[in-house]
């Protein structure tokens, strides 16, 4: 599975630091453009606090089925240069396009087949490059259907009511202060605001919650898989439904019943404090296996294949 390293030069002239995998088999190939959920995210899907270790799996799984695969560090994380906290959903959507736009120029990849896969918050800019952009293929994990506000009340309710009974018993003082700190942000006109004595991205926080992704649902011409755990608890597994009869096309969409956000699977009782244990164990195998295959089938893929007509031509 060789890797190399593949810089995007974004809009503004910020540089996204990435890596390019390909097959092993002749090119040009299909590919697709990886894109982690929210924060300081490594091309792996890896910040300080939290290490997700999706963008090598994934590649490698889509590598067997004869799909390459562009994943990059976003700004101020990994070697991408910038200040991650200053970045907004606009801005992160953007970037998302210029790397889409340079790995469908890319030698080694066919122009004509390539697609997008998103989890969390990659997934609103896999549904805008299906939507705006020549995504010819969605994979959304863990993606929501609703405006944004309403996904983040949805999710401090699921969290809240996850946790252990002494805590819940303290869910309605907890939602009016976690009410007060939207009204505070959504005020705020600064990139960086302070929210009891931390930093937040204000901007980044400001646009999400303003964003309703059944926008650019309703915009997708490409076909779309959606999958959400049955024990995602910041995404609601019932947004699946609106997907479905939003995507114009319709959407092949999987509720697995075990699944959770960080795309593990648990067995027992779920909540956020599982997430460090879970993420000691690898991405959910069967997870993998789907997204490559159907990845594969609706960009025509054909995994191991080296005739001479596949071989990429130079003028």
């Amino acid at each position: 599975m060789p890797d190399t390293d593949m810089t995007v030069t974004t809009d503004d002239g910020t540089r996204l630091a990435g890596t390019l995998t390909l097959p092993p088999s002749a090119g040009p190939h299909p590919a697709v453009l990886l894109l982690h959920g929210s924060g300081p995210m490594d091309r792996d899907g890896n910040s300080p606090k939290l290490a997700m270790n999706l963008g090598r799996p994934m590649a490698a799984a889509l590598a067997e089925q004869g799909i390459a695969t562009l994943r990059y560090d976003r700004r101020g994380a990994g070697a991408t240069p910038g200040q991650w906290q200053t970045a907004g959903v606009a801005d992160n959507r953007r970037d998302a396009a210029s790397a889409l736009r340079a790995l469908a120029e890319h030698p080694a990849v066919r122009a004509d087949a390539v697609g997008a896969i998103g989890h969390s918050e990659g997934a609103l800019h896999a549904m805008s490059l299906g939507a705006h952009d020549d995504a010819r293929a969605v994979v959304l994990l863990a993606g929501y259907a609703r405006l944004g506000e309403d996904a983040f009340r949805r999710q401090s309710r699921a969290i809240v009511q996850s946790l252990p009974g002494p805590i819940r018993l303290l869910r309605r003082p907890l939602w009016a202060l976690f009410d007060r700190t939207l009204a505070r942000i959504k005020k705020t006109r600064t990139d960086v605001a302070r929210i009891a004595g931390l930093p937040v991205n204000a901007r980044w926080m400001r646009e999400m919650l303003a964003h309703d992704t059944r926008d650019d649902l309703a915009a997708i011409e490409a076909p779309v898989l959606a999958v959400t755990g049955a024990k995602d608890i910041q995404v609601d597994p019932a947004d699946l439904d609106e997907i479905q009869r939003l995507v114009p096309g319709g959407a092949e969409t999987h509720r697995t019943p075990t699944l959770t956000h960080v795309l593990r699977h648990d067995h027992g009782h779920h909540s956020l404090r599982s997430y460090r244990r879970l993420l000691r164990e690898p991405v959910s195998s069967e997870l993998l296996t789907l997204v490559a295959t159907w990845i594969s089938s609706r960009l025509d893929a054909s995994p191991g294949e080296t005739t001479a007509a596949a071989e990429p031509t130079h003028s």
